[in-house]
């Protein structure tokens, strides 16, 4: 029996078809992948590196508080906040972040100021931001509070891994500022470390595809105290 040639072309159209779509998603997953690398290797570099020097104020960037208390996290970034001002690099001292209906009026940036007050900082060279929920609020806070005081620099302080994303939006609203990592608090295992950039990777892309869909801006900016 023989097969008429037009019975072997939507067979031949459907191979092609195929071949086509496989050859566009590998070519995506090679973008994705690259994109990714880029990404985790700006994370590690800005992450590796200690730019304090002389600037018009400090800025610490938010994390958990309980009952009016810093999380470790959030005390090691004061501690590294503190340090810094002693050295006399800047003589202004901001915190930043809000408060959920969780934290019983307290807030980051309010716990933040009494501890650097208990740590012998004045009153008068501290402002404390008490409005953000997320580090992209954090930022225009930020931003807003240099414009009022003539802030010409800034030295952001947050976690290693965080700093690359907190320079990219500061940059991206106009503020010059110098990164510095707060110290690691002991051991971390190589899976919390990994969660690290990962979440700071998938960040930073939602950030710069616009994604803010209200689950995926809550999970990302997660309290962690990893």
């Amino acid at each position: 029996m023989t097969v008429s040639s037009s019975n072997l072309r939507p067979s031949r159209r459907s191979s092609t078809g195929s071949i086509f779509l496989r050859r566009l998603i590998g070519i995506l997953l090679l973008v994705a992948l690259g994109w990714f690398v880029w990404v985790y290797q700006r994370i590690s570099q800005v992450a590796g590196e200690d730019q304090a020097q002389p600037a018009d104020a400090i800025a610490v960037f938010g994390a958990a508080e309980y009952s009016g208390h810093p999380s470790p996290v959030l005390h090691a970034r004061l501690d590294h906040a503190v340090e810094l001002y002693r050295k006399q690099i800047a003589p202004l001292v901001i915190t930043l972040g809000g408060g959920g209906d969780k934290d019983s009026g307290h807030t980051e940036g309010g716990v933040g100021r009494d501890y650097l007050l208990a740590n012998g900082i004045p009153f008068g060279n501290i402002i404390a931001e008490t409005r953000s929920t997320d580090t992209e609020q954090q930022v225009h806070r930020l931003a807003a509070i240099a414009r009022e005081n003539n802030l010409k620099s800034i030295i952001v302080v947050s976690d290693g891994t965080h700093l690359f994303r907190v320079r990219e939006l500061c940059q991206a609203v106009g503020l010059h500022v110098y990164t510095s990592p707060r110290p690691m608090l002991g051991h971390i295992s190589n899976y919390e470390l990994a969660m690290r950039y990962f979440h700071e990777m998938l960040s930073y892309t939602a950030w710069q595809m616009k994604l803010d869909p209200a689950w995926l801006h809550s999970w990302l900016e997660g309290k962690s105290e990893l």
